[in-house]
């Protein structure tokens, strides 16, 4: 697992709101962008621990407190970029927590939504 300081990642205030929210009703939370297909693409929030980070995944630093990685391969398919994550309404077809609120959270940035 990649902690080079190089990789980058920001939040909305609302995700950062959100991230607090399940914090307080949860503890320590992990996000997670594992790439593949479906919600490979939609950023996942377990409680720390519960997800198996691999050796190949990136750190990319901390949102309000919680890490967040990526595969590796993703990462630099999409050429390495900086993520801004963001919440948006309506649960998503993972398993991440924020779905039991009918939320999800995504990544934006340079007017794409992820």
């Amino acid at each position: 697992m990649s902690t080079d300081q190089a990789y980058r990642v920001v939040a909305t205030e609302s995700a950062v709101a959100e991230l607090e929210r399940l914090q307080a009703r949860d503890g320590p939370l992990e996000l997670h962008l594992s790439g593949g297909c479906c919600d490979g693409s939609a950023p996942m929030c377990f409680p720390v621990g519960e997800l198996r980070v691999r050796e190949s995944d990136v750190y990319l630093g901390d949102v309000a407190g919680c890490p967040f990685y990526i595969d590796a391969e993703q990462y630099e398919r999409w050429g390495s970029p900086e993520f801004v994550l963001d919440v948006g309404l309506g649960a998503g077809s993972g398993m991440s927590l924020e779905g039991l609120d009918d939320l999800h959270f995504r990544i934006v940035g340079s007017g794409v939504v992820y």
